[in-house]
This record gives C-alpha cells, structure tokens and sequence, in this order.
C-alpha cells in the first residue's frame, strides 16, 4: 500500500460526503495503491452511515465505529494503527487544507534520508503559506498562545503543530502512536516529539489553509490541551530531575529547620539587625502594593525623610508577587519562604546549566550544584541577606549569554530572553548581577585567549544579542532607575570603609556554619558572621588544584581556573597584608576600588564568584571519574568527599524573638500620636543599623505607625554619599552615646534646644523607652532634654510631645486620649 489517509470525524455530517469525494477523486488521479481510513469518533448524528455509504461505493475506503466520543488522539491511534501505508496522511474532515497540498508534504519528506524520515507537517506559520480564511481573532491569539506553550514545552523549534495536515512516514507512524497515551487535541504534539527523540525529521512545509465554519474546538479545550501538554512534559522528566531539586529543598529545609519549628517566635542568631530590616521590607511593600502605593519609596521608616526603596534592596522582584502571602501570613513567614526556596531554587538553576552546558553526569552535576549554591559563602549570607541567597536567575543569565555565543542560533529570541532576565535579576539584586558579570567577563577573556577562533565565530552574533538584550531591558527599567539615582533619598555610592577585603587566610580556612568551622577563628577573618565571603577550606582549594593539574589540557578547565583565581585576588581588597608577616601588598582591586558601581561593592565578595566555578571544576572530575579505573575511582571519590564534608553547612543557630512591648502590641501608642497630623513615635534610643529592633515593633502593628530612624542605606552630606541608617542627628547621637556608655552627662540649655528642633524635625507624638541597657541612664537623660518626668505605660517609659500635649510633670495618666 502506497498511501494511508487517515480522517478522524465526530458529528460531520454536513461536509463529510463532499470532503470523502474529494479525496477519491484527488487519490484516484493520483495513482498508486491506497486507502481511505473513516474513524468515526462516537458521533450522534449521520456522520457513521455517510461513511458507510461512501464504503459501500468504494473497496478502498474502510470505517472504523466507536461507541463512545474518546476525542481526536484516540481516534488517529485507531486510525493509524489499522493502516499499511508506505506513508500515512492523516487530514480534518473539513479539509481546511485542500488535498491538493499533499504533492508539497510528499515532496519535502522524499528529499530527506530514508533512515531519517519522520514526517513533513502542513503549516500555516511558515514563510509562504497562504491563509485564505482567518479564523476569529480570539481564536487565532489563542492559538499562537498555545504554540509558544506548546514550543516552550515539548517541541521548540516547530512553530505550528495543530496543523491537521501531516504526512508520516508509515512505520514510523504506526510506531508512535502505538506507543502514544494522549486521546485529546494535543496528540499531534505527543507524535511530533516522539519523532524528534528518535532523531527522525520533522520539517514543516508551508501550506493553503482556510478557516471553515463548524469546528469542533470549545473554549474549554484551550484548557485541556494545557493540561495535556502538562502531563506530556511530566511524562518525559527523568526521575532524577525531580529527585536532585527536591533532594535541595531537605537540605534547605534542614539548615532552617528551626525557623520552620517557629517563623514567627524565632530569630537567627547571628543575622544582626538584618532579619528585622528584611522583615520591613517584605511588610512595606505588601502594604505599597495592596494600597497602590508607589513600591519604590516610603516615609514610614526615616520620617520624615523616607527611604528610596529602589536603593535599598527590598527584592521587588519577590516582595511584590509575595505580597498577598505577606499581607495574610506575615512577613516573618515570607522572608523565610524566600530564603529556603532561594537556596533550593539555585542550586536546581546551577544544576541545571551545569548538565546543559558543560554535559556531565547527573551525579556531577548534583555535587557541583550543591557546592556553586551551598559553598559557605552562600551559607553565610543565608543567615539573612536574600539577595545573595535567591541567585536562580544567574545561571539562566550565564547559559543564555552563552547561547549568543552560536551564530547559528537565534540571536533575537536569545537576546531578548537575556534583557527579560537581566532586568528581574536587577529587581532581586543588582550587586549579585554585578559580580556574575566580573565572572563571566573573567571566564570569556580567558577563554577567547585559550580559543581565539572560536572568539572570531562568536564575537558578532554575542554583540549583537547582548544589543538586544539592553534594547528590552533598558525601557523596562528606566523608571525603577531613574528613581534609584535621582530620586528622592538617592545616593552616589556606599561608605564601607577601610578592611572589608579577605584576608588571604580566609580563602583557606573553614566558616563558622561549616562542618569543620571555627567560629572564634572565622570571626577574626570576616567583618561578620553575615560576611564570611571565602572560607572555602584548604582542602577544597588542594582538589581543586589537583583537578586543573590533571586536566590543564581542557581549555575550559583553564578558563575557570583563571576565573577563580582572580575573582579570589580581587576580593583580597586594594591593599592585603602577607599573613603572619608585616608585608603589605597592593591588590587588583585598586582599580576598580573607585570606579562607578564598584566603589559600593563589598570587596570580598567577590570571592562568591569563585563558588560557581569550583563547583564546574568539581563537576568536570566527577564526571571524569566516572569512566576512570575502579581503583581510581575510589581514590577521586575519596578526594572529593574529603574536600566537601569540611565545608558542609550545619543548621542555623536560632534564639527566641524579644516579644514585642505591649505598648505597641496592645496599640496604647495610638492614644499619644495624632495620626492626622502625621505625627511619629520616637523609640529611644533612636533606631539605627545596630538597633533596629523598632523595625519588628512597627510590622507587628501593620505599618500604623511612622518612625524616624531605622535601618536602610541612604545619603549624607552634601555629596550624597550612600551610609547605613538615617542622618545623625544631636538627639539620636547623644541617646545612643548614653545607651551604650551609661553615663548620663551634664546638659545645657543648647542640648535642649537642639532637642526641641530634633523633636520638631521628626514631628514627634511620643518617646517611648522599652527595656534596654542602661535603662536608668537614659531615661534620666531623657527627662532632663525634655524637663519633665517620663510615664510608665504598657511596660515602657513615654514622654508624650505632639503638638497639644499636656505639661507632665509627674506620673499623671492624662494624655490626648484621655
């Protein structure tokens, strides 16, 4: 048999005669041996006795009857599976694409190899095909929506699969859809991919197609084919895709372990004030974004100033899609959420470049993932900067910027894929896209070095989608930009100061969430247990040296190695001193030290960078390993877990929260500040980036108070240079000076005016004094700036200054809600 013509139909009876017609005649000219194959669907109507009547006329057209409608995909399996064409064709009963059409398709599939031949595919997306009747707009919107699901998912490259004019060849038809289980419309997918798996052809061949009036496609099918195409891409997951991510998300888990016992009673230990900052941010811009407020500024931090949020790093990117779950169960809950699923959730996106790009085992993979993710730098930061945690988006950043490196690919598509992921990852942390850029700009000198000709082949068609990546992710960002550089609260760069560069002996050694850590030495070498930002251990560093040894003669091995190795002197600062000697050398850094964006990095973090490329060098050995001699092997295997169990990280260290005073629990704060006044309530001392315990105070009522104070990054003096916390002022200096000495000093009458004005700046309701050190010494200081007495209320000392308050003199109840 020359030809099988497959025609699946449900309730055809209006144009099932003349399409039959019209495939006799058209065969029948067309000469050879054939068949005509009916697949009556379970119809209710006449289409079952046209199709015997059309048999009846013609021997070579055959039905098939179903009791009951079990939808397209089961109709062509029953059709294909009973044909013996050479090659199959299988059509719509409304032959929206004419017969005619088939010489194109048999054209196209006899001029590919016989062992490759899968199928030539009508197709209305490609250049020359004629449409000569539109379907409804909606219709066609989507379609084209279904398309790219339908490319994204299972079959990229083939810009219309729904097509139903597709022509097999026969036994390798019969094959798949032998083996197909999908019984709906998205069956031509199923086949379509199957072929593609097989390494077989699938061209598509440009075709005449008009819309015709009847079709069988019901809005809800949209949904069932998104559900079909879900379970044809669950289907073809390897197990162990699911096993490594979720085998990340225990170990995430575990290392926040208590936390989860308690998100909204527990407090990392070793966090600072930088859970309660973070917190904030996540509850700020729930509240911006559920009352339409701008997400890029606030003044219920600062007041009056505000805080330029956009030059803060609130993670828009995360905050604002969170900002139901914040609104419902807390920002406590959120902030957790982001940071275990971040950890989980990078390491999956290294994992998964790892595979694609440097085509290793699933096994090296894991272990070279799990090290570019859980590496103690990662750890360290973990404990609660998100920004450097949630880092999913660099390993997408990475491969789609090596994809432009094919001149052959799709430069556009790739390109614009690049700016779209460029610009989420500058709304989750631009610091961390920075760094991944020093990385990759290290790895592709080195490389083009090592590869000049492959530099030569790549250079344009990289320039080219890195200009189209600027030309989508420029206008998308332009206002949040705009606002971060001169917006109000803006500022040029952030003072570190002196010494926030490794020291040489913290690349060797091991940090204190480490297996193997130490927290008395790993204190010493970090400016805090939030920064140890190398520690990768002399044992790592050893294997690692033992890996590009062994295999120096890869170009990539080299390139990484580079990479490493100056990412590492860069984070030694602009000058470092020998250890255990007097020498002091000048780094690489001085050179970028006050370049613009540079001049705010923390210098030692660019030491993350080398966390990446030490887990592809490990991956690249264990994989290596994996075809080496058993004795080798063992001896590699043995290497590595040596090298990576000292750095394994161990489950955060978590304390009880302080409870929130019942001053602002019990909201007694309302009744000594005018909220229509915009009057603020002052916590003393002032909060500051070393007290910002405020902060949880205010989340925990809401957002309903304004504070001056807090903790952010935002300018000072005349230059706007960027510093932690608010401008000092007189009164919040000398608070804090007392807080922490506990001494209260002698003041004059200028100490008081300049606390009346500071008061008047921050249009103060009430000072509130909770528990802390030093209580006795401060709350003295307090009454003598103010000259009167302060309240107990609610567990705290107040002073009630809004405008319209009472002389208080003793310790009276009267106040403005009295």
């Amino acid at each position: 048999m020359d030809l099988s013509v497959v025609v699946p139909a449900y309730n055809e009876e209006s144009r099932l005669a003349p399409t039959l017609d019209a495939l006799r005649a058209r065969l029948t000219e067309r000469g050879g041996s054939w068949e005509l194959i009916v697949v009556d669907d379970g119809s209710t109507d006449d289409t079952h006795r046209i199709a015997l009547a059309a048999a009846a006329d013609e021997p070579r057209i055959h039905v098939i009857h179903g009791e009951h409608n079990r939808g397209k995909g089961h109709a062509l399996r029953r059709g294909v599976l009973a044909s013996y064409g050479h090659r199959v064709l299988i059509t719509d009963a409304d032959l929206a694409t004419p017969i005619e059409e088939l010489d194109r398709l048999e054209k196209e599939l006899s001029a590919e190899p016989a062992e490759a031949r899968g199928a030539a595919i009508g197709s209305r997306a490609r250049p020359g095909a004629t449409i000569e009747r539109h379907q409804h707009r909606l219709r066609e919107l989507l379609g084209r929506a279904g398309n790219c699901a339908i490319r994204a998912l299972a079959v990229p490259g083939i810009r219309d699969t729904q097509c139903g004019f597709k022509l097999f060849d026969g036994d390798r038809a019969r094959e798949a859809f032998a083996v197909s289980r999908l019984d709906g419309w998205t069956i031509d997918v199923e086949i379509l991919q199957y072929l593609r798996r097989a390494g077989l052809t699938v061209t598509e061949v440009p075709v005449r197609w008009a819309h015709q009036s009847g079709s069988k496609v019901r809005p809800r099918d949209y949904a069932k084919v998104l559900g079909e195409l879900t379970l044809l891409k669950a289907r073809t997951i390897h197990p162990t895709t699911l096993l490594v991510p979720l085998l990340f998300l225990v170990l995430a888990v575990f290392l926040y372990r208590d936390r989860w016992a308690d998100p909204g009673g527990t407090y990392l230990f070793d966090s600072g004030q930088d859970q309660n900052q973070w917190e904030w941010f996540f509850k700020v811009t729930s509240d911006n974004v559920l009352h339409l407020r701008n997400p890029l500024f606030t003044t219920l931090q600062n007041a009056p100033d505000g805080v330029n949020l956009m030059a803060n790093t609130v993670m828009l990117g995360l905050s604002v899609p969170l900002a139901p779950v914040t609104a419902l169960f807390g920002p406590a809950l959120s902030l957790l959420l982001v940071m275990t699923l971040g950890l989980a959730g990078t390491a999956t996106a290294w994992y998964w470049m790892i595979r694609r790009q440097l085509s290793v085992s699933w096994p090296a993979a894991a272990v070279g993932a799990a090290l570019a993710a859980f590496a103690p730098p990662m750890i360290s930061h973990a404990n609660a900067h998100p920004n450097f945690v949630v880092l999913f988006m660099i390993p997408l950043i990475i491969d789609r910027a090596l994809r432009l490196c094919d001149p052959d690919g799709p430069v556009v598509r790739n390109g614009v894929l690049l700016g779209l992921f460029a610009t989420y990852q500058v709304l989750l942390g631009e610091e961390a896209l920075l760094l991944a850029v020093v990385g990759m700009l290290l790895f592709a000198l080195a490389y083009a070095a090592l590869r000049p000709q492959v530099a030569r082949t790549a250079w344009r068609s990289l320039l080219r989608g890195l200009g189209v990546a600027a030309a989508v992710a420029l206008p998308l960002l332009a206002v949040p930009l705009y606002w971060q550089f001169f917006g109000p609260q803006s500022y040029k760069s952030v003072l570190h100061g002196d010494g926030v560069g490794n020291s040489p002996l913290a690349l060797l050694s091991f940090a204190d969430r480490s297996l193997a850590g130490d927290r008395d030495t790993s204190a010493r070498l970090a400016i805090n247990f939030t920064e140890q930002n190398a520690f990768y251990g002399w044992p790592l560093v050893a294997l690692v040296f033992a890996i590009v040894v062994r295999l120096w003669e890869r170009a990539l091995v080299k390139a990484l190695a580079f990479t490493a190795v100056v990412a590492a002197l860069l984070s030694l600062g602009p000058k470092f001193r020998i250890p255990m000697t007097d020498v002091e050398l000048t780094g690489p850094w001085r050179l970028l030290a006050h370049q613009p964006l540079f001049e705010s990095v923390i210098e030692s973090r660019v030491a993350m960078v080398c966390a990446p490329a030490l887990g592809m060098l490990v991956a690249l050995a264990v994989d290596r390993l994996g075809t080496a001699r058993i004795s080798h092997r063992v001896v590699g295997y043995v290497a590595v877990a040596a090298a990576l169990l000292p750095i394994a990280p161990t489950p955060f260290k978590t304390t009880d929260r302080v409870p929130v005073p019942r001053f602002y629990a019990e909201g007694m704060w309302r009744s000594y500040v005018d909220e229509a006044r915009g009057e603020t309530v002052v916590p003393i001392p002032v909060p500051n980036a070393a007290n910002a315990e405020a902060l949880h105070w205010q989340t925990s009522t809401d957002l309903a108070f304004k504070l001056p104070g807090g903790y952010f990054n935002g300018p000072w003096g005349p230059d706007r240079m960027g510093i932690y916390g608010p401008v000092p002022r007189n009164t919040s200096n000398l608070l804090r000076d007392v807080a922490d000495s506990g001494k209260a000093p002698g003041l004059s009458d200028a100490w008081r005016a300049e606390a009346k004005k500071d008061l008047a700046y921050w249009n103060a309701g009430v000072l509130v004094l909770t528990p802390v050190p030093n209580e006795d010494a401060v709350r003295a200081t307090v009454e003598d700036l103010l000259g009167k007495k302060g309240k107990r209320v609610g567990g705290a000392w107040i002073w009630d200054v809004g405008e319209g308050a009472p002389s208080q003199t003793g310790n009276g109840d009267t106040h403005k809600g009295s």
